[in-house]
This record gives C-alpha cells, structure tokens and sequence, in this order.
C-alpha cells in the first residue's frame, strides 16, 4: 500500500506543477473555491472570485487531501513550501508552510511571484535549519539557485499532503488546482485537485 502511495505521489508531480508558472499558459486557468454540487462526474464550484466554474478529473488524475500539521512536523531535510510576504530585511513572513511527502520533492522548486494575496511570494525549497526566535520560528529555505529565510508565526497555516478520496469531494469542500485545462465546452479539466479534508482549506 505504502508504495502505491508513493507513486501515486511521483505521478502527481510529474502530472501537473502545482506551483509555478503553469497556470500563467493561455489554455490553463489556476482554481481556488468550494464545491457546490456534483453534476454526474462535474464537480460545480464556486471560485473565490464568485464564478461558476465546472471541473472534470481527469480518467488518470490525482487526488490529494490537504490536512493540519503543526510547526512540530517541520523538520531540517524535509522539502516544503511556503507562500510568504515580503519584510524590509529581506525574508518572508510565512502565511502557510505546506509539507511535500518525500515523492513530491522538487516540485516548483524555486522562489517567485504567487497570486494567494496582492504582493505574496511562493518559495519551494529544502528546510536547512530551523531556529526559534521571539516572533516564532525561522526557517532557512534552500533551493537550487538560492536560499531565503521564512518566520513563521503562530498565524501561520501549516499543512501535509495525504493521498485524496473521491468521496470527500462533496458540497462545501474547499479546493485548489494549480492548472486546469479549459476545454472547448467551457468545462475545466485538472489532473490533480487538492481538496482540504475536515473542514481545512487549501492555504495555496
């Protein structure tokens, strides 16, 4: 079982990149809403935005549950990433920090321009140190061409990835799909959908 987990995992890396510029292609749109209804195998979602929009899975996609971790669950050598805001010294006031399985390293590693808030800044990157402070723990973050340093508060959203269920995808289900594909009939097809599970909601 736990290795179809991991391939699982691998596929969905490899499938779509969750974070980065895919989403920024003409034909691919990026989703953050809540499920309203199931129309046979259309998912109906409210965007944040107020659209309606209609996704369909695709027949090889990947589901994957979004659920609460603590800042206990970070650890050096672990990858990770963070949407963060800028501060004057440089680092990143973490507003999530979501923990990849170790299949998932890799992905949109780096650190660039992210869309969860005006100005926000996402970084995917390899916890090298973590050290406790007076405003929280700072993480170093490296990735291949750089490093940063994110605080991260006790407002901070911290989360894991766990393999999804189909049927936790149901109305009032909070989702996130880093590039749908727009189809010819207006519909929305992802191949993968990270849903928050028990009430969570993506912080991505």
């Amino acid at each position: 079982m736990r290795k179809a987990i991991v391939c699982t995992f691998g596929l969905a890396a490899l499938a779509v990149a969750a974070f980065g510029g895919a989403a920024g292609a003409q034909d691919t749109v990026r989703v953050r809403g809540t499920i309203e209804r199931l129309d046979g195998p259309i998912y109906v979602v409210k965007a944040r935005d107020g659209a309606e929009l209609k996704i369909t899975l695709m027949d090889n996609g990947v589901l994957v549950a979004i659920v609460k971790a603590t800042l206990a669950d970070i650890k050096p050598g672990l990858f990770v990433g963070s949407t963060g805001m800028p501060q004057p010294d440089g680092s990143q006031k973490a507003i999530e920090v979501h923990i990849f399985p170790e299949a998932m390293r890799g992905t949109g590693e780096g650190h660039y321009a992210w869309d969860l808030e005006p100005n926000s800044t996402m970084t995917n990157a390899n916890v090298e140190e973590s050290v406790t402070g007076v405003d929280g723990q700072t993480l170093t973050l490296k990735y291949k061409n750089g490093e940063k340093k994110i605080l991260v508060t006790p407002q901070t959203a911290i989360v894991i990835y766990n393999p999804g269920d189909k049927a936790d995808l149901k109305p009032g289900t909070k989702i996130f799909i880093g590039a749908a594909k727009k189809e010819p009939d207006g519909t929305l097809q992802a191949a993968r959908i990270n849903y928050g599970r028990d009430g969570t909601t993506p912080p991505m």
